[in-house]
């Protein structure tokens, strides 16, 4: 955090302030050490405006650091701080009772993306939402972070925690492979599993292969990616573009200030690192489960919306494979079936991956009554194996 916040800054400036020095030594020597007219008038423009932008990405970064260090000083981590295996992790609970729900944010994301619906949730049972290492305010942890590695993670976390209880695990994305990790390592506390648009541990593979048999999709090689992201929230564009202070719907304020502020940081590192053990905790997962009766809940994504969404033009892949690809990814939601004889499927009408964003109703309604059936205090559903759309 330290690198990003205050080293990377100090070099930006460094660099910032040394072209800038430069540039404006080089504009008084002009007409001593450069000869040709034309070659006197581009240089006289091309250096103000470099020094004007290289000063502005400048001004942008410092201020940038100077505002994540302040909110940070002035807004500590809601929830506890817990060592686990030498680094510290976050959790956030909230409500009472049994059994508590843990719940497992998508690649990339932390604790507070559930903070729309961790607030109407914990008014059925406890609830609790964690940060994996080197997210929200968590340790990094050294490689590799595959499944098997942040379920252990995990469960040291609810030990320090002491929820030695019945625990439903609630993941969303990504976040369904690591529970589905921790399940098969510690089932003896599981009382239910809720994917939530969960990855599977065949999806990669069937995926592209498809890809590949229909053209490809063009996108930049990942570094590419990793290091304009980086750039971005170094430099402080977000910040300038308002979204680090953006209103967030069904988020009270504080919620809302902390998740948009928490969309302005660098995770950049992190993410990479699981990235890079993507396809271990997919092959850590491939022989987990079924587990018998075990309740399970899954919620998928609406296909409709996932093929009416708009993409850039350089990663518009052909219609005919779009529609192959959610295909695939519908198939795979529903051999997640398959994994409990006690099992369902809601598909999230009108709804794109992040379901708990744009149909936060659904999983309202749909979770609390499971807790009911989990505790007996509700009918079982008449439903088991069947998918719905709702």
């Amino acid at each position: 955090m330290d690198f990003d916040y205050v080293v990377v800054p100090a070099l930006i400036l460094l660099i910032g302030m040394l072209v800038i020095w430069l540039s404006i030594r080089r504009l008084f020597s002009l007409s001593a050490k450069v000869s040709g007219r034309w070659r006197r008038i581009a240089e006289s423009i091309v250096l103000p405006v470099v020094v004007l932008v290289v000063g502005g990405i400048t001004a942008s970064a410092i201020f940038n650091a100077i505002a994540i260090h302040w909110f940070r000083a002035h807004n500590p981590p809601p929830g506890e701080i817990y060592i686990v295996n030498g680094h510290k992790m976050h959790m956030y609970c909230m409500g009472s009772g049994t059994p508590t729900i843990v719940l497992e944010a998508g690649l990339g994301d932390d604790a507070i993306v559930w903070g729309g619906v961790q607030p109407v949730l914990s008014k059925t049972t406890r609830i609790c939402a964690y940060d994996r290492a080197g997210l929200g305010w968590s340790d990094p942890a050294p490689p590799p972070r595959d499944a098997d590695h942040i379920a252990a993670d995990l469960h040291g976390l609810l030990r320090e925690a002491k929820i030695t209880g019945p625990v439903v695990l609630m993941g969303h994305s990504m976040g369904g492979i690591y529970l589905r990790d921790y399940a098969s390592h510690y089932p003896e506390n599981v009382a239910g599993i809720v994917f939530v648009d969960g990855d599977t541990p065949f999806q990669n593979k069937r995926i592209a292969a498809a890809v590949k048999a229909g053209g490809g999709i063009q996108q930049p090689p990942p570094w590419i990616g990793e290091l304009l992201q980086r750039a971005e929230l170094d430099t402080g564009i977000p910040r300038l573009l308002g979204e680090c202070s953006r209103t967030m719907p069904r988020f009270d304020a504080y919620a809302g200030r902390l998740v948009a502020e928490d969309g302005c940081s660098v995770r950049v590192s992190a993410i990479a690192a699981e990235e890079n053990g993507r396809d271990q905790s997919f092959q850590e997962t491939v022989h987990t489960g079924p587990y018998g009766a075990l309740p399970i809940l899954i919620f998928s994504h609406d296909p409709a919306a996932a093929l009416s969404r708009k993409f850039p033009p350089a990663w518009v892949a052909s219609h005919a494979l779009r529609v192959d690809l959610e295909n695939i990814w519908s198939q795979e939601q529903e051999d997640l079936k398959k994994l409990s004889t006690r099992s369902r499927r809601i598909v999230a009408k009108g709804s794109n991956h992040s379901i708990q964003g744009h149909r936060p109703d659904l999983i309202e309604k749909e979770v609390p009554l499971f807790i009911e059936q989990i505790r007996g205090t509700a009918p079982q559903p008449a439903t088991y194996g069947a998918t719905t759309t709702e």
